[in-house]
């Protein structure tokens, strides 16, 4: 028997396998950060309003989900949120087959906003008061004063840390191999215990974690060279 086995990666069940686990890695991704931007946007404004309550309210969501580890994000939103829903939308969860995947994305989704939420915060806050001041000063109000004063000077300063939020994105969808969900770290145990050759299943997956890690941190370059962090005047 070969030391490395190609083939084993290249073609066959235990191939496809593993493609399909990168796929539905890249779902996540995708579906995950699509909902983290807008809540990490709302929460962002929330701890910037004027109003105590609101600042208190994001303060405490983004507190709440930093500092509680992923894994037991995951772990509660498949074993302990369905337990409060209705009997029926609890069965129909269940016997959709999707449930894995909807927990995942909810805890993926949630912990991402927060780390998002804080970066939007920071690039909003390195725009001048000023700017702030100069909108309301025109009649707007503080909603439309971030969004057309301030939001689009921040956006410049924003955009790389969220790329990195991308990024840590991306290897935080392997956790969710620990309530079921069919991913790349998924399918690379379920071929391993199958083939008993780790080294290749394993280094699939290392291959593809690292292949678009280094596109993510590529276009955060390509960001960085084409769009320079300058100061806002």
């Amino acid at each position: 028997m070969p030391l490395f086995d190609y083939s084993l990666l290249l073609s066959g069940k235990y191939h496809l396998m593993m493609v399909g686990g990168l796929l539905l890695s890249l779902q996540l991704l995708a579906v995950s950060l699509v909902l983290a931007l807008p809540l990490a946007l709302v929460v962002a404004l929330l701890r910037l309003a004027p109003v105590a309550p609101l600042r208190w309210a994001g303060f405490a969501f983004v507190e709440g989900m930093r500092n509680v580890p992923l894994l037991a994000h995951m772990l509660f939103w498949y074993f302990g949120a369905p337990e409060l829903l209705p009997e029926a939308a609890k069965q129909w969860l269940y016997d959709s087959g999707h449930a894995e995947a909807a927990a995942a994305v909810v805890a993926l989704s949630l912990y991402t906003a927060a780390f998002m939420a804080e970066d939007i915060r920071s690039g909003i806050r390195a725009v001048p008061t000023v700017q702030m001041e100069a909108g309301r000063a025109l009649g707007l109000g503080f909603l439309a004063t971030m969004r057309r004063v301030v939001l689009p000077q921040a956006l410049r300063v924003t955009v790389p840390p969220l790329i990195s939020q991308a990024l840590n994105l991306w290897k935080n969808t392997s956790i969710a191999t620990v309530i079921g969900v069919a991913e790349l770290m998924y399918q690379a145990a379920k071929v391993e215990s199958a083939t008993f050759r780790s080294i290749e299943a394993f280094a699939f997956a290392s291959a593809a974690y690292l292949t678009v890690s280094l596109l993510i941190t590529g276009l955060a370059s390509w960001y960085h060279h084409r769009y320079p962090v300058r100061t806002v005047g």
